[in-house]
């Protein structure tokens, strides 16, 4: 069985696996737990972030690479763009582009206006960070002007990679979508692969409350 470490950007995995319909098993990794290391993670990822999968002996990480492994082998095609599709461009640039233009961007934006001091708070690389992450969502705008989805008329994991990065940015507080935006995550959202990822993600942090030790 296919086993997704953690959750954070790990959600843009356990959303695939079911619009995939395949059969996961969601493993919590809590990565500032006062109790120690968690070694058993370490064993898979020894760079200690999430997510992370296991497939058999094989080991992946960063989230968008395990998007791409999962559709590659056990894909049915229906939420990629073949090469020779006229779509296969825009569809690579926004899988890529959630990552790299938006939530990793929003992750400095969060750092730096939440966690960092309060006298950092101004810091020029979060100003920077947060402009990167509205420049390259002036993208995603101008895209969802012409299309329902960014690789066009239907939903394709590149969608799975942006929606996440916006919902990032929208649930810490750090953007507030535009008509555009909310209009396109209500598409996303309301598709029942997203619920079923939300409803396994919020068991599994329930057990694992229950179970400090896991």
């Amino acid at each position: 069985m296919l086993t997704v470490y953690g959750e954070g950007r790990g959600f843009r995995v356990v959303w695939l696996l079911e619009e995939l319909g395949l059969a996961y098993r969601l493993r919590p990794v809590d990565l500032l737990a006062a109790g120690g290391v968690d070694r058993d993670f370490l064993a898979i990822n020894p760079a200690g972030f999430i997510p992370a999968l296991q497939d058999g002996e094989t080991i992946m990480v960063e989230s968008i690479a395990i998007l791409e492994y999962l559709l590659a082998r056990h894909g049915s095609g229906s939420l990629a763009v073949a090469p020779d599709d006229p779509a296969f461009a825009s569809y690579l640039q926004f899988l890529h582009l959630g990552e790299a233009g938006l939530a990793g961007p929003m992750n400095a934006v969060i750092v730096g206006r939440q966690l960092a001091p309060e006298a950092e708070r101004d810091a020029r690389v979060t100003c920077w960070a947060l402009e990167t992450f509205e420049s390259r969502l002036g993208l995603v705008i101008s895209r969802l002007t012409d299309c329902p989805y960014l690789a066009g008329d239907r939903f394709t994991a590149a969608d799975i990679s942006v929606s996440y990065a916006l919902l990032l940015g929208l649930r810490t507080g750090n953007y507030v979508p535009g008509s555009t935006e909310r209009d396109y995550l209500a598409r996303t959202t309301a598709r029942a692969a997203y619920v079923r990822a939300m409803e396994s993600c919020q068991a599994t942090k329930a057990w694992a409350a229950r179970s400090p030790g896991l």
